[in-house]
């Protein structure tokens, strides 16, 4: 967008002001403003990005100011929210009990460029986006730019779901900073959870925009989205990824949380109370990004890893990005290789993976990984729990998926109260030779035994071992880090544990402000813990 565009969006706004607000701003104050504020009987404020706030040397905004404002631009929303045609300005109004205007917020829209240079490579994955962050560190300013960054770059088609015209702009043609991206407006902001599903289901998009997800009907509606294979990138309320997991309406994007009761010898082995959160469901979006400030971002490359380890009160850090610099996609991670459809596509995907990696930092069995995709499993349920079972599935990382059509279905999982009724199902799987296997209970422990039985399964896979042998590792270092703060002992040394757990160890420690120290050799490396003001050489970043 050039700077002529942007020149003119700002002179659109300064010609509502009233003459005498007008007159007092002068073209610098506005390079760092982000909005003017006019309430009644107070003098007007121009407060900047960085908190802030310039009184302009000019009379206390009276009711005839307010209303020059409001004649020159379009009837309020529900929301209170207005715009200017053509910009990205937004106005907002406050209202007295009688519904009266007495305030005015009138947002600067501004298209800034640059600020998904360090995430661009995230965007490239094809997966979904949550922002989070505290209201003015440029959420809808990112939506806007990935927008465009998808529609044109990418040529996918891209529809935004544009609540209050932020994204867009205001008017019936879209902003250019959103590129070749089709727009749907949202004619009261009780409507977006009806507007996002429509968009779907009527314009075949590839990927979908949303702002501000905000209620129960609008993450179910962003469930649903996700569910048909379409790309969504959104923001919601809540700064952290902590703050989302505890809010009950809005949890739902993250997997959502369960209330667990253990058996006694579980709740013993994880040294826990018998009740405990879990994650319901796989999340809604695969990617979540918490938006610190305007030049830093702290990125969560895999939503449901991160809500598990915080459920369990584990430790994680995000990969923090700054905005000033670009990040690469093959340095960043690993390739990783979707889900297998198609036996003979995945192989050659494999294959030109293999090609076009100059460098492959992680080796592989191409013969192991064609074994897994042709054990590949689809599993049918009838009358059993689909949510559990995907628990099961995703917990114990089998290598299989539930789905909707029998006709896709190497298995049939089905309730055995409840075979009358599926008579017409089972006959089904029946004629094309299907096996069929049988719970008695909705319960997890009953629908994990059958589908561990369907598969042929008969000791915990290396995933879940994983999670059994941290947790062990984890409430050794607590215990041990209790006895320190309690002062019963000065140092302690732990059991020895590889260099992925060790690495939480320090993290947990670091929490508590205790000295951490990897020593041993080979398999016998372990942390040993002490108060801070040891001597050693403390080798964290050797872990």
């Amino acid at each position: 967008m050039s700077n002529l565009q942007l020149e003119n969006d700002i002179e659109k706004l300064l010609e509502i002001l009233p003459e005498k607000i007008n007159k007092c701003i002068k073209p610098a104050m506005l390079d760092d403003a982000i909005e003017i504020v006019l309430d009644l009987g107070r003098i007007p404020e121009l407060r900047n990005s960085d908190g802030s706030i310039v009184y302009l040397k000019t009379d206390i905004v009276d009711e005839d100011d307010i209303k020059h404002i409001t004649s020159r631009i379009q009837e309020f929303t529900t929301d209170n929210r207005s715009g200017i045609a053509g910009t990205l300005h937004r106005i907002s109004a406050i209202r007295n009990r009688q519904g009266k205007i007495v305030g005015l917020t009138c947002r600067i829209g501004r298209v800034v460029t640059g600020t998904i240079s360090c995430i661009k490579d995230i965007c490239l994955q094809n997966k979904s986006i949550l922002f989070l962050g505290p209201p003015g560190v440029g959420k809808t300013t990112k939506l806007r730019e990935i927008s465009r960054l998808v529609a044109d770059e990418l040529k996918k088609r891209v529809i935004i779901v544009d609540t209050s015209n932020e994204i867009a702009g205001d008017g019936d043609i879209p902003h250019p900073a959103v590129g070749h991206a089709r727009r749907m407006q949202v004619r009261q902001p009780e409507f977006q959870k009806d507007i996002m599903i429509e968009a779907v289901e009527n314009h075949t998009p590839e990927v979908i925009i949303v702002d501000e997800i905000g209620t129960e009907a609008e993450a179910q509606a962003a469930r649903t989205i996700a569910e048909r294979g379409v790309m969504l990138i959104a923001t919601a309320h809540g700064n952290t990824l902590e703050n989302l997991i505890k809010n009950p309406t809005l949890s739902d994007l993250v997997g959502g949380i369960q209330s667990v009761t253990l058996g006694d010898d579980e709740a013993k082995r994880r040294s826990s109370q018998k009740t405990v959160l879990e994650r319901e469901k796989q999340p809604t979006f695969d990617i979540v990004i918490e938006i610190l400030d305007r030049n830093t971002l702290a990125v969560y490359k895999d939503t449901a890893e991160a809500v598990d380890y915080i459920l369990r009160g584990w430790p994680i850090k995000p990969e923090i990005r700054k905005v000033d610099k670009t990040y690469d996609i093959n340095s960043a991670s690993p390739i990783e290789l979707s889900k297998p459809t198609n036996v003979i596509d995945k192989i050659n995907m494999l294959d030109k993976t293999i090609d076009n990696a100059e460098s492959l930092k992680f080796s592989f069995s191409r013969e192991k990984y064609v074994e897994e995709v042709k054990n590949y499993k689809k599993i049918y349920l009838y009358a059993v729990s689909r949510s559990i079972a995907e628990k099961v599935i995703e917990r114990l990382d089998l290598n299989a998926e539930i789905t909707r059509n029998i006709d896709d279905a190497d298995i049939v999982i089905a309730h055995k109260n409840f075979v009358k009724g599926g008579a017409k199902v089972l006959s089904t799987a029946e004629k094309d030779r299907l096996q069929i296997f049988y719970v008695k209970t909705n319960s997890m422990a009953q629908i994990q035994k059958i589908i561990k039985q369907a598969l042929d399964i008969a000791e915990l896979n290396e995933k879940q071992s994983f999670y059994d042998v941290t947790e062990n590792a984890l409430n050794e270092a607590k215990e041990a880090i209790e006895k320190i703060l309690t002062g019963v002992v000065k140092d302690i040394e732990l059991k020895p544990q590889n260099q992925q757990i060790r690495k939480l160890q320090h993290e947990l420690a670091e929490q508590h402000n205790l000295d951490s120290t990897s020593v041993g050799e080979g398999e016998n490396r372990h942390l040993r813990l002490r108060v801070v003001g040891g001597t050693e050489f403390d080798d964290k970043n050797n872990n």
